[in-house]
């Protein structure tokens, strides 16, 4: 997988997911390892960057606000955001944005 994630002329749809753990693993790793094969799969879904160090940013690249909408209520993904609020972070905050303009090398 590329670490930049490879995007369409704009316009398309960024998530970009800031949080801070709380600490607590139980089964973290897992479960993210299942959102990123299950995002992957959604339809509108078109990469994903992430970094994380004391504070985490994953970005997820979308077609549009209705892919972006429907990987919100996918069953599995809401699973994970519950035990996200619960037990994961201890702060995060979601950002969704309108990509109109890129430029850079792959």
């Amino acid at each position: 997988m590329n670490l930049i994630a490879p995007t369409p002329k704009p316009p398309y749809y960024t998530v970009i997911f800031t949080s801070i753990k709380a600490g607590a693993d139980d089964g973290y790793g897992e479960m993210a390892e299942k959102m990123l094969s299950l995002a992957t799969q959604q339809p509108g879904f078109l990469g994903i960057e992430s970094a994380r160090d004391n504070l985490g940013i994953t970005v997820s690249y979308w077609e549009n606000l209705e892919s972006i909408k429907a990987w919100k209520s996918h069953i599995e993904h809401q699973k994970a955001q519950t035990k996200g609020k619960d037990v994961w972070y201890s702060a995060y905050k979601v950002r969704i944005t309108k990509v109109e303009k890129e430029y850079g090398t792959l």
